[in-house]
C-alpha cells in the first residue's frame, strides 16, 4: 500500500469517529446543540 493511501485512510477513519463521536454527544446531550 501507497503513503498516499495509508494517509487517506487515516484522516478517513478520523473523520468517520469524529463523526461518530459528534451523533452520540447529541444523542445524550441534544441541549447543547
Amino acid at each position: 500500500m501507497s503513503g498516499a493511501g495509508t494517509a487517506a485512510n487515516v484522516v478517513g477513519g478520523l473523520l468517520a469517529l469524529g463523526l461518530l463521536v459528534y451523533l452520540f454527544v447529541a444523542l445524550i446531550r441534544p441541549e447543547k446543540f
